[in-house]
């Protein structure tokens, strides 16, 4: 088998370089000599966070796609968050440094599944969180991320028959918070609701003076136990602005690098999905999708200009919309 159709079936580049190569160097050459961005989210490794351009959440980045002049596009994240890339910048090369880093959101609502429900409900609008498929965005009327779902719900008369999905948790926290009856999708993200809430009791028994933060993707027991809920530019925001010095972090462990660069001198505890034999604190959940990525694959997707993600004409004209209505709601 030829090596390029190696790489297609694999669905990323693992060609080696010489040991002692510095890949953080290399890296930001090819993005000069390309005239490429490096885009990263916060729940990629630390040594991805500090070689890329610009690292946010979803709704940040998306935000950045839209607005670099750059004619490349690193996507180090997962495939949907490459896809809103191609969407709003249908002429860049987008790049996504392994095809394989999914999402189990966006795989818990095919698009072909909500074409149906939508024609079992009409009458209904389609809400759907950023973390979808873009033939799912093409079935919306706008899109969503965790910071700003509420902030754009209120924008919808209050009579207004909404189907809120994938993620069941951030539907049920936002129906919490507006008074709305929405139908709730019934997805969510597998790291998310593996938090223990057992786990967060425990760490502040050890910890009183510590508080709780939570992504409204936890499960409700979580977010209960919660003093802030909030997307993770909230939760990262929260933490360099107040007074306190210990915090309880309930959401993906890759935010901790950000976090702790900006917060010197304060203490952060990682919730894990439970408590082991070992004790609270031992382990964390992380998402391994996002840690498919690597400097060696970011390099090697610039060397080669692939794996590039592609989105049809057809499928592309229809999602832009509702991410276009999103940017300009936000």
């Amino acid at each position: 088998m030829e090596i390029k159709e190696m790489w297609k079936k694999q669905g990323f580049i693992d060609e080696p370089v010489a040991e002692g190569t510095d890949l953080k160097s290399k890296i930001r050459e090819l993005c000069k000599e390309k005239d490429a961005i490096i885009l990263a989210h916060y729940y990629t490794v630390g040594e991805i966070q500090e070689v890329a351009d610009f690292i946010g959440d979803s709704l940040a980045l998306a935000q950045k796609a839209a607005q670099t002049d750059a004619k490349i596009i690193v996507m180090c994240g997962v495939h949907f968050m490459a896809e809103t890339c191609k969407i709003l910048c249908p002429e860049k090369l987008v790049l996504c440094p392994d095809l394989n880093a999914g999402c189990s959101l966006a795989d818990s609502c095919k698009a072909e599944d909500l074409k149906k429900y939508k024609e079992e409900h009409p009458g209904y609008q389609v809400v759907s969180y950023v973390n979808t498929t873009a033939a799912v965005k093409a079935l919306t009327d706008v899109v969503v991320t965790s910071g700003n779902a509420k902030k754009i719900i209120d924008t919808f008369p209050e009579d207004a028959k909404i189907i809120f999905g994938p993620d069941q948790n951030l539907g049920s926290y936002i129906n919490s918070i507006t008074g709305r009856n929405m139908l709730l999708w019934n997805g969510g993200c597998h790291v998310h609701e593996r938090f223990s809430v057992e786990a967060i009791v425990e760490l502040k028994k050890q910890h009183p003076e510590a508080i709780v933060l939570a992504h409204p993707e936890c499960k409700g027991p979580v977010l209960a136990l919660a003093d802030v809920v909030g997307s993770t530019a909230v939760i990262l925001k929260h933490c360099v602005e107040s007074d306190k010095k210990e915090f309880i972090i309930a959401t993906e462990a890759g935010i901790l690098h950000e976090i702790e660069r900006q917060c010197e001198g304060k203490t952060f505890y990682p919730v894990p999905p439970e408590i082991s034999e070992g004790g609270v604190g031992c382990s964390c959940n992380q998402c391994d999708y996002m840690k498919m990525n690597s400097l060696l694959k970011i390099y090697n997707a610039l060397r080669y200009e692939w794996p590039c993600v592609e989105v049809d004409e057809e499928t592309a004209r229809e999602a832009v919309k509702p991410i276009n209505r999103m940017l300009e709601l936000s």
